[in-house]
């Protein structure tokens, strides 16, 4: 779930309400509630989803400032063994002995939210974690620019960015690409764009993008 409206208007339901919500918890836990997976592929590119659909180049993202998390996972062959994430207003949470099939055991883990707003993505909402040296450089620069904007502008605290790349050269694996976060204006969290130059209808209007493409 997200705090932004720009995800959608969001409001506190009404207590009777509340036994219902949690009696869907158990049914409800296998899905994703419409948020796919964000990841960047070995060979740079950018894909969302178990299609791996390839990002847009020419969108550009609302990043949920009360999204971020960081925690622990634990991989296996391909799979999650185990996963413990937390906000990053709280502390990290404890671990126990990582799961036996585990390759590196637990592994830090930091991600965040975001929800395309232009470009053939748009609709789109996306989740991204990382626990690579570079990916989780790239999300504490995010976070870091983010923090310092609220302390200007509590007003404007939304980035919006687009998604980039930049790599290094790997003595044995060859070329690794590294993700970049290029904030391109600060929003409000109703939309508002930062300048009177961006049309509001770019906020607005959410209708999830009908492209497929494969990476």
């Amino acid at each position: 779930m997200t705090s932004l409206t720009v995800f959608g208007t969001t409001s506190l339901p009404a207590v009777n309400s509340i036994s219902n919500a949690l009696r869907n918890i158990q049914t409800d836990s296998s899905t994703t509630g419409g948020i796919s997976i964000l990841k960047m592929d070995r060979t740079g590119h950018w894909v969302y989803g178990a299609a791996e659909t390839e990002v847009d180049t020419d969108s550009v993202w609302a990043v949920n400032p009360f999204s971020f998390t960081h925690g622990f996972i634990a991989w296996g062959e391909g799979e999650v063994l185990g996963e413990k994430m937390v906000s990053v207003t709280e502390p990290l949470p404890q671990l126990g002995p990582a799961p036996t099939a585990a390759k590196r055991g637990w592994e830090t883990q930091v991600g965040f939210s975001l929800k395309c707003i232009d470009g053939e993505d748009k609709g789109e909402e996306v989740r991204y974690a990382v626990t690579s040296v570079g990916g989780k450089r790239a999300v504490q620069t995010l976070a870091v620019n983010i923090a310092n904007q609220v302390e200007t502008d509590q007003t404007k605290p939304v980035a919006v960015v687009s998604l980039g790349k930049e790599h290094y050269q790997h003595k044995a694996y060859g070329r690794i690409y590294t993700p970049m976060f290029d904030i391109v204006e600060w929003i409000s969290l109703d939309g508002e764009p930062a300048t009177e130059d961006t049309p509001q209808e770019v906020i607005e209007d959410d209708a999830p993008a009908t492209r497929r493409r494969r990476a």
